[in-house]
């Protein structure tokens, strides 16, 4: 992992609001903006990003980190 593109990707993701829509900025696949900031989480030790099928939101150390 490159922890200095998953830390913009995760500030685009914050800013749009949407793991497709990062994607697509990108030209990855959406699985691949995820396993990123999964990553990040993991190299981190916390999670940044509350996922539901429908919406994320930002935790409270991912809005200390942004």
């Amino acid at each position: 992992m490159d922890k200095f593109d998953a830390m913009q990707m995760f500030v685009r993701l914050v800013e749009k609001g949407s793991f497709s829509a990062v994607a697509k900025e990108r030209g990855v696949g959406q699985p691949a903006v995820s396993k990123q900031i999964s990553a990040l989480e993991n190299e981190l030790g916390t999670e940044l990003i509350h996922r539901t099928s429908r919406s994320i939101a930002l935790t409270e150390p991912g809005r200390d980190f942004y």
